[in-house]
């Protein structure tokens, strides 16, 4: 069975998740230089999620562009 355009996300897979894998989370200490190799792996500290949002960008007014490319001359 398919799903209709209109039901279909745009971003699709690309999800903001609020937990990390243990491998993600050690990554993450490591950038920090909260955990080294070595130390062990049970116990280790809560890492804090870090959301990206991308503006959008503003539309230019066909007006604007024409008034922009009268300015020019």
């Amino acid at each position: 069975m398919t799903l209709d355009k209109s039901l279909k996300v745009s971003g699709g897979a690309i999800k903001v998740r609020n937990v990390l894998t243990r491998v993600e989370r050690l990554r993450r200490l490591q950038e920090l230089d909260k955990w080294k190799e070595g130390d062990p792996v049970l116990g280790i500290p809560k890492t804090r999620v870090i959301k990206v949002s991308l503006k959008k960008k503003k539309k230019v007014k066909k007006e604007d562009a024409a008034e922009g490319k009268g300015k020019k001359k």
